[in-house]
């Protein structure tokens, strides 16, 4: 019994192992590389005899990345939050209360969806300016709403819709409106795909660049992903630091998502179980 359940999860974990050393190697090669001394040009995987742990506060100071961080910060407290309420508050129209056209908007929600970003950056960019908020941080973070939108609202709008509707028929036989039953009865249910939704919405946010050099010419205000630019001049560019500048972007974004994986895992296994 236990060899023939070796031999069908055998080929699942060689799999899985070939699919983690896949995802894995590429940092390992970054590791690498921001290790080897400054000016050089690092090639394959290999760590240094000396390995240059300065290169990474040298990288962080080249970029000025302590103002970038709190430019960052700032833009993702003012995205995600009213994006998850935003999403949350739509996706429960479209989902549970069939409100009247919600067809029309959901049709209109896929429509966004198929926009490709790059053609939607040069009317935002004269919406903005006829606004005033070219180079600030409003405009870039109602931008980013905006365009989280669709993907937000499809996505919560799956998950209501995964609700049984008799909870929200039992809640109107106790006297619960449409506003209580969504404090108290949807909202709680809705909580990995909230933070399924928010850290995709953070990652999106955080390595914002494109919209980010566009719509700000102030390079302090912008995210830390254009921090990338500094390590690139108009005639050579430093791998070294650039490896290191990129390692130290990245690190948020890694560590976020480890913490709350299980809340994505837990949705995406709803929405499989759902299908």
């Amino acid at each position: 019994m236990s060899v023939s359940v070796f031999k069908d999860t055998a080929p699942r974990a060689l799999l899985l192992t070939a699919v983690a050393l896949l995802s894995v190697f590429p940092l390992l090669s970054m590791l690498s590389a921001a290790l080897q001394p400054q000016g050089t040009a690092p090639s394959g995987l290999a760590i240094p005899a000396d390995p240059q742990w300065h290169n990474f506060v040298d990288a962080w100071n080249v970029a000025n990345l302590t103002v970038l961080l709190r430019s960052s910060v700032i833009l993702v407290l003012g995205v995600v939050p009213p994006t998850l309420l935003l999403a949350a508050l739509a996706g429960y129209a479209l989902g549970q209360l069939k409100i009247r056209f919600g067809g029309v908007f959901f049709v209109l929600l896929l429509f966004g969806l198929t926009l490709p970003f790059e053609v939607v950056v040069v009317p935002l960019y004269y919406q903005m300016q006829s606004l005033g908020l070219i180079n600030t941080q409003l405009g870039l973070i109602l931008a980013l709403i905006g365009l989280n939108m669709p993907f937000a609202v499809y996505w919560m709008r799956a998950h209501f819709q995964s609700v049984p509707i008799e909870l929200g028929e039992a809640s109107e036989l106790d006297g619960a409106g449409p506003w209580r039953a969504f404090l108290h009865v949807q909202l709680p249910l809705a909580g990995p795909a909230l933070a399924s939704l928010g850290i995709l919405s953070f990652l999106g946010t955080w390595n914002q660049f494109l919209l980010a050099i566009v719509l700000i010419d102030d390079p302090e205000k912008r995210t830390m992903a254009g921090a990338l630019q500094a390590f690139v001049g108009a005639h050579s560019t430093d791998i070294v630091l650039l490896n290191a500048g990129a390692l130290l972007i990245m690190a948020p974004t890694i560590l976020v998502f480890i913490i709350f994986q299980r809340y994505f895992v837990r949705a995406m296994l709803a929405g499989a179980v759902k299908g």
